[in-house]
């Protein structure tokens, strides 16, 4: 593609469009300033709402493979990868999964999280190479991220992996993207023209940062990762996680803090067992057992010890 194409190409795009209104921003006192860019960001939760219906199916298919043993792969450039790599390296703390579970695949690499990697976002071969060292497999799912929808790197993922018949699912901020129509799921959330014309780490970043943690967080709730809204699942690898860990099991259980730390001994820290041995009243080994059995979900186990 010629520089005069991708001019061409980008001026066409409604993330890269120009707003004349604001073209004198810089003259507005600070306050003002944020009283605008605050009013801007209040219309994404809204543009996010209108794909809830895409969302959610893509996250019902993205469960039922990740129920099977596979993983949910996030692949972008720039901002979208960052988002992307972010939101992976969240889970295993969060949700206690392993780090292969949900991967974060950034065109550059490690060292384009904190600076610019040349001609890295641009590189479709670069996109299939990086999803063949993962030995990727159909029950894996692969979310390309790209504010534009025609990012080389996240669309030559998509491709790849569909290709490869794993599930595919496409996130991009502008209609009729490649990258939505390259996805069995395509997701467009049109946040329109960003206060800094073509800064999409703005508007487009906010947008892509709530879908991702909904494909994650809803994704993780029906895998069992959580009991109501307790992170049941929490590695407790600080002193304030296993703070927290006593307080999930207090909050789930009503226990106090003796029978707490007995459970939790008897199980090993693990807060999932815990609070299984204090409602079901059975010891830790029959606790992991019946968790085992129940594929990780803590109501189902209860309903076999109480059954």
């Amino acid at each position: 593609m010629t520089a005069h194409d991708l001019r061409s190409q980008l001026a066409s795009l409604t993330t890269e469009a120009f707003r004349p209104e604001l073209a004198d921003i810089d003259r507005l006192p600070t306050l003002d300033l944020a009283r605008l860019m605050n009013a801007e960001d209040a219309g994404v939760p809204a543009a996010v709402a209108g794909q809830l219906p895409r969302i959610s199916a893509a996250i019902d298919a993205v469960a039922a493979r990740m129920t099977r043993g596979g993983r949910l792969i996030y692949a972008g450039a720039g901002t979208a990868g960052r988002l992307g790599v972010l939101d992976a390296s969240e889970c295993p703390p969060t949700f206690n999964t392993d780090p292969a579970q949900v991967v974060g695949l950034i065109a550059g690499g490690p060292e384009a999280m904190v600076t610019s990697v040349e001609g890295a976002e641009d590189s479709d071969e670069l996109a299939r190479a990086d999803l063949d060292a993962l030995k990727l497999t159909a029950e894996d799912s692969v979310v390309g991220v790209s504010a534009s929808g025609r990012t080389p790197y996240a669309v030559g993922a998509v491709e790849h992996a569909r290709a490869q018949g794993a599930l595919t699912i496409g996130l991009a901020c502008n209609e009729h993207s490649a990258l939505a129509a390259a996805a069995e799921h395509g997701i467009e959330i049109v946040v329109g023209p960003e206060l800094i014309t073509g800064s999409t780490r703005l508007k487009a970043g906010t947008a892509q940062k709530l879908v991702l943690n909904m494909l994650s967080t809803i994704t993780m709730i029906r895998l069992g990762k959580t009991y109501g809204n307790l992170m049941v699942d929490v590695r407790a690898s600080n002193a304030k996680l296993r703070a927290r860990s006593r307080r999930i099991v207090a909050l789930a259980t009503g226990a106090g803090d003796p029978e707490i730390e007995r459970a939790l001994t008897e199980s090993g820290g693990e807060v999932k067992t815990a609070i299984l041995v204090l409602l079901a009243d059975v010891d830790g080994p029959a606790a992991a057992r019946l968790l085992e059995d129940s594929g990780g979900h803590l109501r189902a186990a209860l309903a076999r010890a109480t059954g």
